[in-house]
């Protein structure tokens, strides 16, 4: 990882659009403090950085702090620019962002991870970087030494899908359900790649296991239901937990969590009501459960109630 360090940084002309900002480059950026960050719009881990980019962007910006987001999608559906540009509004993220569908970028800073954070001085050098959350006092405190300033940390209130995980309590770890990645999966009966097939659920989960009931095709990258009333269950221990969700052309999907086999109430997500009821519109991380007691370990089931519904990967917090 400590290649990156002390390289100059690579140019961004591999971006397929930009959104809030014209093409930026060496003209743009020379003599400018820069900070890029990789994201994509599923993230779990991006949505809970995302406060403290978006405030350092606010509060330096005068100071000559230039951010960039790059968006490098991982699911197939990211590709898709209007999810980028509503992702950007839903997130108020008012600093340039590069579209990298086809991963130009992200090669040329030989990245690897979702979020990335580089810090590159008046110079054009990359100086400190960071994978995944957290250091966001030493980070600021770093940009803070680019600029050459010297001010108190920004306040960063983080709420919804953006607030910081209960790591104290977190012992489910992220979980795929396509085949390419996927793990953890309970199938009484065997298990059939990109073909339809029934399955129904196993009398009993374990900790960290999930399986499927009804009629699903498991692909490389997620499994999409081919009739009504189809479900997801997982066992999980953590205070939140999300999946990542699209659909296909058609209507919306309504569909129901339920926990322990009864309605969330105050334990709703910010996707669901109290009586477990929920919609798939877009394409996106959806938050299903955040627990309003203390954290235990208990199962989760989504139903949906139409067919077409593409789940990818949970996420937890």
């Amino acid at each position: 990882m400590l290649e990156r360090l002390h390289m100059h940084m690579p140019p961004f002309s591999g971006a397929v659009e930009w959104l809030n900002s014209e093409p930026l480059g060496p003209a743009e950026l020379g003599g400018q403090v820069v900070l890029v960050n990789f994201w994509t719009l599923t993230c779990v881990n991006w949505l809970r950085q995302e406060p403290y980019v978006r405030a350092w962007s606010q509060a330096y910006r005068d100071d000559g702090l230039i951010v960039i987001g790059v968006h490098t999608p991982e699911f197939s559906f990211e590709h898709d620019i209007d999810r980028v540009r509503d992702a950007i509004k839903t997130r108020a993220i008012d600093y340039p962002v590069a579209v990298d569908n086809d991963y130009a970028i992200w090669s040329a800073f030989a990245n690897n991870y979702w979020p990335a954070l580089y810090f590159i001085d008046a110079e054009g050098i990359i100086r400190d970087q960071q994978f995944g959350e957290g250091r966001y006092e030493e980070c600021e405190r770093g940009i803070q030494r680019l600029l050459g300033v010297e001010h108190e940390l920004v306040p960063v209130e983080s709420v919804g899908v953006e607030a910081q995980a209960d790591w104290d309590h977190l012992h489910t770890p992220e979980t795929y359900l396509g085949y390419d990645r996927g793990e953890r999966l309970v199938t009484p009966d065997g298990t059939l790649f990109d073909a339809r097939s029934t399955y129904s659920l196993p009398d009993r989960l374990l900790l960290n296991r999930w399986g499927l009931a009804g009629e699903w095709t498991i692909g490389p990258e997620n499994v999409l239901l081919n009739e009504a009333g189809g479900s997801i269950a997982y066992r999980f221990h953590a205070r939140d937990s999300n999946l990542v969700l699209s659909r296909g052309a058609g209507e919306p999907i309504p569909f129901r969590v339920l926990l322990e086999g009864e309605v969330p109430g105050e334990s709703h997500g910010v996707d669901v009501d109290e009586e477990g009821n929920g919609l798939l519109r877009d394409g996106r991380m959806y938050q299903l459960v955040r627990e309003h007691d203390a954290v235990h370990e208990q199962t989760l089931e989504i139903t949906f109630l139409e067919p077409g519904a593409e789940a990818y990967s949970f996420t937890f917090g």
